[in-house]
């Protein structure tokens, strides 16, 4: 009897490791940004909450299409996102630009872009990542 058991496990070992070597790729997230990955293409805004190390951060993303610049201090962008709504974001004097896979200025952002900015929920924009031209 003892033999039989040993072979029912070993069959249902090498079943259950064939079926998570072959569904794998379903498991993972899709490649793409993070955004895209958790709040997909129809996300307009978010305010996420999460935890780092013990402290509760809270952060405020917003997608639409650049419809003005300021960068005379205090520099802001202001974003016309898909219901319609334009809102004007304060930017840190440290924001990080992201065109793709390198990093940008403030002086490469043009009318028309597609854009993801995050910030603190309180505080002005420190992302910027570029996500196409044009509405």
């Amino acid at each position: 009897m003892g033999r039989r058991r040993f072979a029912v496990l070993a069959v249902l070992l090498v079943a259950v490791n064939a079926f998570f070597w072959l569904a794998a790729s379903g498991f993972a997230l899709p490649a793409g940004g993070i955004v895209q990955s958790l709040f997909g293409a129809k996300l307009i805004r978010a305010e996420v909450v999460w935890s780092d190390g013990g402290k509760i951060q809270d952060t405020r993303i917003d997608r639409g299409v650049i419809a003005t610049i300021t960068t005379t201090a205090p520099a802001t962008i202001t974003l016309r996102e898909k219901d319609g709504s334009v809102d004007p974001i304060p930017l840190a004097t440290t924001v990080s630009v992201h065109l793709g896979a390198t990093f940008g200025t403030l002086d490469q952002l043009r009318r028309g872009m597609r854009v993801v900015v995050s910030r603190p929920a309180t505080g002005p924009a420190d992302t910027i990542q570029v996500e196409g031209f044009g509405p």
